[in-house]
């Protein structure tokens, strides 16, 4: 069974119907917040599309203006969930009253020149953000990115997500280079792309220190 979903706990079955594998159970792992707040991690699925969409659709204007996919359409989440298998992306989400409220994701090169690096995507709710949870998230997928030997993790955000950026910082990672105007955003304007570097055991120095700092987080 593949190593991501086997981290997760999750058991197995074969829809007849198409052959396609799915998932009776998804038990994840349950894990406190700074403030005591229950959340579940574990990987997206696609029994997730309505949870997805919601979460989405609830981001601010600002927040959904650098995502590389307009995710206001439903038809646009749905792919998305469903082309995971297929391009090789791991896909967490934090899960709280049954909401995600946290989506994250491990893009990985299956072979070639790349195949020793993957690329990290991260986005809190701001309900949940200054809280731990993007800790959390990345320790998670951390460890999944260990388990496919992959040394160097990258980012890719644009000049305007300050905030984004800081969270990388914080992890680690350093601002390697800037290509001016290089990608679009929803809206159609040109921004410039940063493109942010971290090697693995860097990543895990950082998460380690940011875990022991704190005697509030507990597995359960």
């Amino acid at each position: 069974m593949d190593t991501f979903w086997r981290v997760f706990g999750l058991l197995p079955a074969i829809d007849t119907a198409d052959g396609r594998l799915e998932f009776l159970q998804v038990m994840g792992k349950t894990l406190e917040l700074k403030d005591g707040t229950a959340i579940v991690i574990r990987p997206l699925t696609t029994r997730d599309l309505d949870r997805s969409f919601a979460f989405f659709e609830a981001l601010p204007t600002d927040d959904r203006a650098y995502l590389r996919h307009d995710v206001t359409r439903r038809e646009v989440v749905e792919k998305r969930i469903r082309s995971m298998k297929s391009r090789g992306v791991k896909r967490l989400v934090a899960v709280v009253d049954d909401r995600i409220v946290a989506d994250a994701a491990l893009e990985l090169e299956s072979a070639g020149w790349k195949q020793h690096v993957g690329e990290l995507r991260l986005i809190v709710a701001r309900p949940y953000q200054r809280r731990g949870l993007g800790m959390l998230m990345a320790r998670e997928l951390y460890s999944v990115a260990a388990e496919a030997k992959v040394e160097e993790l990258i980012v890719k955000v644009m000049r305007p997500q300050i905030a984004a950026r800081s969270i990388f910082r914080r992890l680690g990672f350093h601002e390697e280079t800037l290509l001016p105007d290089y990608v679009k955003d929803v809206s159609g304007r040109k921004q410039d792309l940063i493109l942010m570097r971290c090697d693995l055991e860097a990543l895990w120095r950082e998460l380690e220190d940011f875990m022991a700092a704190r005697d509030w987080q507990r597995v359960r």
